[in-house]
Formats: structure tokens, C-alpha cells, sequence
């Protein structure tokens, strides 16, 4: 995977996207294929993806690997997913090391197998210095989870609650020193949240596509920056404008 230099698609681009990539399961059951072959495809287009992310200029990209509440699918392919996930960090790391991409872990290990945690670790510490693409991977991530883990990590600390605000509890969540999502794009067609950064999701913009992630390409996160780009972000504010029209 050879990243080219950056081609940004508009003239305005997001810092950050976060994608929750959905529809390896409906993807792989419309060609008649077990679903963990379309978690396979799922895991085989990140590579397109990041590769896009790098010419178009984007600085952050999350993904939404593993939620806390995935746990509750079937066994088999619980541990399907971990050995693919396993098998990710194995044999992609070397590259994305070489293309200057910096690996951050989003979650909490403790429920990971010890060689898959090993690989998290390791994936982190050998990218901590890059700076091209810093790529968040949310695995057994869950919004509430991350929410109570900030809290809890604030009593421990003796924080009190007049100093409790917006910018302290920032410093506590899993995204600590990283931007807040500008644009959250799903896959598959679904109008759910799902429990991905709820904190972080505030005044994110949001783009929903019924492509399911494994033909999520290229051209189809362009289609979504350039999406992104038509919107006034007004983080609850009003333009001059319309305030102007309001008031005269």
C-alpha cells in the first residue's frame, strides 16, 4: 500500500472522520458467503479507506472495530472477529508503520485475548512517533463505557464538582489530546448512533450511506467529504445572515 500525497477533494475538508463501518454481515449474505467473510472484505477496504484518508488530507480517521456491546453475537463469531483482528495487526502493521500512519487504541483491553492485547500494545508503542495519519481504532469501545470510565478516573483523582467542565472531562476520555470528530460517516444505511463517541459526536456531521462498508471506496468517502463540505457548521450558533433577517 503506497500513499500518495495529499489531494484534497474540496476546499474544505474535516481534520477528523469517524466512520462506523456497517454491513459486512448483509454484504456477505447477498453473495451467499458465511459473515465472517464480509468482516474479512470489512478489514480488507480499511485499506483503501486509509489510503483516501492520506490523499484527500485527513489528519484523523476512528473506526469503530469492536463495540462493548458486541459481545453479545454468537460465539463463533466473536472469536472469528478477534482472529481477524489478530491477524490485522500481524500482518499490516510493518506497512502502516512504513507510511507514517500512528495507531491509537480507543477502549478498554481487559476483554481481549492476551495476544490480541500484545498486538494493541505493541501496534501503539512502534507508531507513537508518526505523523501522517493518526488512525483511532475503537475496539471494545462503547460510549457509556468510555463516559463512566472518565468519571470514575476523576473521583479516583479527587475532583471536585465545581471543577468539573467540558474541557476537564475531555481530559479524561480515550480521545485525550485528539479532535473532536468534524464528520461521522455510517455504512449500510442505518440511522443509529449506536453508542460510538457520545461525548466526542456533538457537533459532528453526519453522513449516512446505504453502501455497505465492504464497497465503501474511494470514491464513495469523496462523495461523503464533498457532502461535508456543502454544510455551514454553525455548532448551535446562527449566521450573521439569518440574524440579521430575524432582528430587522
Amino acid at each position: 500500500m503506497t500513499l500518495k500525497a495529499p489531494v484534497a477533494p474540496s476546499s474544505t475538508v474535516p481534520q477528523h472522520i469517524a466512520i462506523i463501518m456497517d454491513g459486512n454481515g448483509r454484504w456477505a449474505r447477498k453473495r451467499g458467503l458465511p459473515r465472517l467473510a464480509g468482516h474479512k472484505a470489512g478489514t480488507e477496504n480499511l485499506r483503501r479507506i486509509i489510503k483516501a484518508c492520506v490523499e484527500f488530507g485527513i489528519k484523523y480517521l476512528t473506526i469503530y472495530a469492536f463495540s462493548t456491546e458486541n459481545w453479545g453475537r454468537p460465539p463463533e463469531e466473536v472469536d472469528g472477529l478477534m482472529r481477524i483482528l489478530e491477524d490485522v495487526i500481524e500482518h499490516e502493521l510493518k506497512e502502516l508503520d512504513r507510511q507514517g500512519v500512528q495507531i491509537h487504541h480507543l477502549g478498554q483491553l481487559d476483554r481481549l485475548s492476551p495476544k490480541l492485547q500484545k498486538g494493541v500494545l505493541e501496534a501503539v508503542e512502534q507508531t507513537r512517533n508518526n505523523d501522517r495519519l493518526v488512525l483511532n481504532v475503537a475496539l471494545n469501545y462503547g460510549g457509556r463505557d468510555e463516559i463512566i470510565h472518565a468519571f470514575r478516573q476523576m473521583l479516583a483523582d479527587g475532583v471536585k464538582p465545581e471543577e468539573v467542565t467540558v474541557e476537564l472531562v475531555g481530559k479524561y476520555l480515550y480521545t485525550v489530546g485528539i479532535p473532536d470528530p468534524d464528520l461521522i460517516i455510517r455504512t449500510s444505511g442505518e440511522l443509529r448512533i449506536s453508542n460510538f463517541m457520545i461525548w466526542q459526536a456533538a457537533y459532528a456531521e453526519w453522513y449516512v450511506t446505504p453502501t455497505y462498508w465492504p464497497d465503501f471506496g474511494r470514491e464513495e468517502l469523496r462523495k461523503a467529504l464533498d457532502e461535508y463540505a456543502s454544510r455551514d457548521r454553525r455548532f448551535g450558533k446562527v449566521d450573521s445572515s439569518e440574524y440579521g433577517e430575524i432582528n430587522g
